[in-house]
């Protein structure tokens, strides 16, 4: 049993969308972002396969209610690439276009991480689990340049959130509950240690799987017990 301060009353929320995201960072929450189809996905199998850290930043030209920075989202993923003594590699689309026409959408992105000094390994598309057969993964930092998931990430980062992606869909090693269980284990200890609530962010309130997985994440953290002060 995890020991609260008094002051402490954890709670657990689902929203959805940038604002969402932008709504529960702006509360000092942890934010997750919940995008199986398919940047959640493509990052936990990244984590999966030894990245050393994983984004998520607003392609170029979108508009949504909520500011976005991508330069500075690459400024942050190309640091950490330096301190790691890595490279980075970007995920985005047009899943199936070419690296030159997926890299044309997120210069913003590039010119962060560019700007921090670092190389960019691989330009990938966002297809799940599988994008990890494309590339060695192991030590990299990866950035996904995604509509849903990368914009509600890059809104809730921009603001100073602490930010997590969760999905519930398998990997090449994890099945059943084992990815959502991977995701749950490393925010809700965050959130344990940090003492901030927990804020899971469907990427898309049009998108039934975030919906429908987002509630099944709050309902395995509650019953991991969370809520237990």
């Amino acid at each position: 049993m995890v020991n609260y301060e008094m002051n402490y009353i954890p709670i657990v929320s689902l929203t959805a969308n940038a604002s969402g995201a932008a709504k529960a960072a702006q509360q000092g929450d942890v934010v997750v972002i919940v995008d199986v189809i398919d940047m959640s996905t493509t990052l936990e199998a990244a984590l999966e396969a030894g990245a050393a850290g994983v984004f998520g930043a607003s392609p170029d030209g979108i508009m949504v209610p909520v500011n976005v920075f991508p330069e500075k989202v690459g400024l942050a993923a190309g640091r950490l690439a330096l301190k790691k003594d890595t490279a980075v590699i970007i995920v985005a689309e047009p899943r199936s276009g070419t690296p030159e026409e997926r890299a044309g959408g997120c210069q913003k992105l590039i010119k962060g991480i560019k700007e921090a000094g670092a190389e960019i390994s691989h330009v990938l598309p966002n297809i799940g689990s599988e994008a990890v057969r494309l590339a060695d993964f192991k030590g990299r930092v990866v950035v996904a340049a995604t509509n849903s998931g990368g914009v509600a990430f890059d809104a809730a980062f921009n603001l100073g959130a602490p930010v997590f992606t969760a999905t519930i869909a398998r990997t090449l090693k994890m099945r059943g509950e084992e990815p959502a269980e991977a995701a749950i284990h490393r925010f809700s200890t965050y959130a344990r240690e940090t003492k901030k609530n927990i804020s899971l962010v469907a990427a898309s309130s049009n998108a039934l799987e975030d919906l429908l997985a987002g509630q099944y994440l709050m309902n395995r953290i509650i019953e991991n017990g969370f809520l237990k002060a």
